[in-house]
């Protein structure tokens, strides 16, 4: 599934010469957060160690920790689309593992140690909080009157 979001992300079929595959984001240059996690496979479930960036509202994965302009993220997740990040250690069965919720999927990933966890898992709730769409004043709806719940506070309930 992680491939999918990545071909969504990018979109699907067009080649990284043709597309930003970053989305604009400088991922080498003061991440919110960089490190090392292990990250189980989106196919084959085996466990690779990756170098992981959080900025701008993505979290990008890469091979090793020597991130400049020129590296090419192995995988990148729109924070935005997720909807929950939290400790895993009970389902996995494994020490410092947290998970990462999407509505099409669930990412598991293991830390080096508890801090590390649950910074990690801080970082990006976050930048999911950050990168969210959130209901504006205008979009909420007075029941009663049907109008938007701001103007029934601004004009009385006319």
């Amino acid at each position: 599934m992680a491939a999918s979001l990545w071909r969504a992300v990018m979109g699907a079929g067009a080649s990284s010469a043709d597309t930003d595959t970053t989305g604009g984001v400088e991922f080498w240059r003061s991440p919110e957060r960089a490190g090392w996690l292990t990250k189980q496979g989106e196919y084959i479930k085996t466990w690779r160690r990756r170098w992981f960036v959080l900025k701008q509202g993505r979290l990008f994965w890469f091979k090793d920790s020597g991130v400049t302009r020129a590296s090419v993220p192995r995988g990148v997740i729109p924070v935005a689309t997720c909807l929950t990040v939290k400790g895993a250690e009970d389902t996995l069965n494994r020490q410092f593992a947290f998970e990462l919720s999407t509505p099409a999927e669930t990412m598991y990933f293991i830390a080096d140690s508890e801090k590390e966890k649950e910074e990690w898992i801080n970082s990006i709730g976050r930048s999911i909080v950050q990168h969210s769409r959130s209901v504006t004043d205008a979009e909420v709806v007075d029941y009663d009157s049907g109008r938007p719940a701001a103007s029934v506070a601004a004009n009385g309930d006319k």
